[in-house]
């Protein structure tokens, strides 16, 4: 499975997601992807993205994230052992969010969201430390992100597959440049074989 969590305010409709899902459909890959809208609520973006993967009953997942999808990703990865890809994936987002209290529009298709002090609670419960296992972890990052430092993302992730642009911005606009090495990284790994020892 790849389970894709877009980022704040965003949506399955974002350029990223629609570039990914017509890949796989170009593929034939399509029943492997899942991109929910996530609920503003993260401790509920976190339920139900867990519940997406228990109804596929796969061992196989890779999650990518978005900015904040980036954060969530990382905290299942660390809870589940999955894979993740991270595109310029939010380190702290409990502080930047801190600053979009109240009700804040959506990027694609109208409506709004509330974001509360709870849900800053909830994005605090989530978050990881440091990470374990580099080997798991794909890393995009831009250096010409304009909402978070590609630095904080490097001083996270230390040792982990990284592709660095040069310049660049939040929404990696180059995306489709990237594509094949992000699938590749999610292609199906085959179960873990334990050799039997010689009698």
């Amino acid at each position: 499975m790849i389970l894709y969590l877009h980022g704040f305010r965003s949506s399955p409709q974002s350029f990223k997601a629609r570039v990914m899902r017509a890949r796989l459909a170009e593929l034939g890959r399509l029943d492997e992807w899942r991109c929910p809208v996530l609920p503003v609520s993260p401790r509920e973006a976190i339920a139900l993205a867990e519940s997406l993967v228990a109804i596929a009953d796969t061992q196989d997942v890779t999650v990518i994230g978005s900015s904040l999808g980036g954060y969530y990703a990382t905290y299942l990865a660390e809870k589940h052992g999955w894979r993740a890809v991270l595109l310029n994936p939010a380190v702290v987002p409990q502080r930047d969010l801190s600053h979009y209290l109240g009700e804040q529009p959506l990027w694609h298709g109208g409506g709004s969201i509330v974001v509360t002090p709870v849900h800053l609670d909830e994005l605090r419960a989530l978050g990881v430390d440091a990470i374990t296992r580099p080997e798991r972890y794909y890393l995009i990052a831009a250096t010409g992100d304009e909402v978070l430092d590609y630095r904080t993302m490097l001083e996270h992730y230390p040792n982990v597959r990284t592709t660095l642009i040069q310049g660049g911005d939040h929404a990696i606009s180059d995306f489709p440049k990237y594509l094949d090495e992000v699938l590749a990284f999610c292609a199906p790994r085959p179960p873990a074989t334990v050799a039997s020892a010689a009698a």
